[in-house]
Order: structure tokens, then sequence, then C-alpha cells
């Protein structure tokens, strides 16, 4: 399913729905950042997705981590928790649901690197690359917040 993001925008749609996502911010040994190039709307991101039925919120993001990278972690710490009213997200079944995201900080365990249905590229990306790629506002906020490694989460 397609998608519109829309962050700030005075011509965004109003959103009609709120579901709870969930997103994992990992680096490896050498610093790098685990990102994917999402199919829905081909922007670079962090791993994440939504909370499923029957599941904790830190299962879920171990669970979207390993389906769209094929990387196992363990869930470390938070880093924020994000509901900015001024992003909606539109899709072309008619949802229009405002951001509501639980970012945290996660290690790899194992790699076998992949792609999925929802990643048409999975990488390991050095800090100073980011600025190169096609990153959505809010997701370069959450990396931003990761980097600055905070002991206290963000919230808004």
């Amino acid at each position: 399913m397609a998608r519109q993001d829309y962050y700030n925008d005075p011509n965004a749609p109003a959103a009609n729905s709120i579901a709870i996502a969930v997103s994992a911010f990992i680096q490896d040994e050498q610093d790098r950042i685990l990102m994917i190039r999402r199919t829905d709307n081909d922007y670079y991101a962090i791993p994440g997705g939504q909370l499923e039925l029957g599941e904790t919120l830190s299962q879920a993001a171990v669970r979207e981590v390993r389906e769209e990278t094929g990387i196992e972690c363990e869930v470390t710490g938070l880093i924020g928790l994000y509901s900015n009213p001024n992003h909606v997200i539109a899709y072309d079944d008619g949802e229009v649901r405002q951001e509501f995201s639980i970012c945290f900080r996660a290690k790899p365990l194992g790699e076998e690197l992949r792609t999925s249905s929802e990643s048409k590229e999975a990488h390991w990306v050095q800090p100073r690359r980011l600025s190169d790629l096609n990153i959505h506002p809010s997701i370069r906020l959450w990396i931003e917040h990761a980097r600055q490694g905070s002991s206290d989460p963000y919230f808004t």
C-alpha cells in the first residue's frame, strides 16, 4: 500500500486514525546505522512498523527489524515517544494516520542482511553518509536524538 507523509504541511489531510508504531535504531561495531529504503514511499528509514495484537512493544520492534532487514536484535533502551499531530501519513485506502511512534535503541545479535516486501534496500550506513540519503524529517529527528546518546527519552 502506497503512502504519502505530510510534515508540518498546512495542506495535509486531516487525520482519521492513530496506530501504535515502533522503530529501532541499531548501530554495529563500526558505528554504522541499520537503514532500509521503504517500498511504500521510497524514503530511507530505520526499521519499524505497527504493533500487532498479542505482542509487547519491544517484541514488535524486534519482529519489524527481522522482517525488514533479516537482522536479529535485542532492545536495549528507549530513545523517544513521538506523537506529532502535524505529521500525518495518508494511505491509498483513505486512512490518514497521525504519527504515534516509539523509537527504541537496539543491538544487533545476528547478521543476515536482506530485503523484504517492505524494504527494497537494507544497508549498514556510515553516519557521515546520512546527509546523502532521502530521509523523512521525522526519521532524521529520531536518528539525531539517538545519536545524542541521552539516557533520558525524548517525548512530545
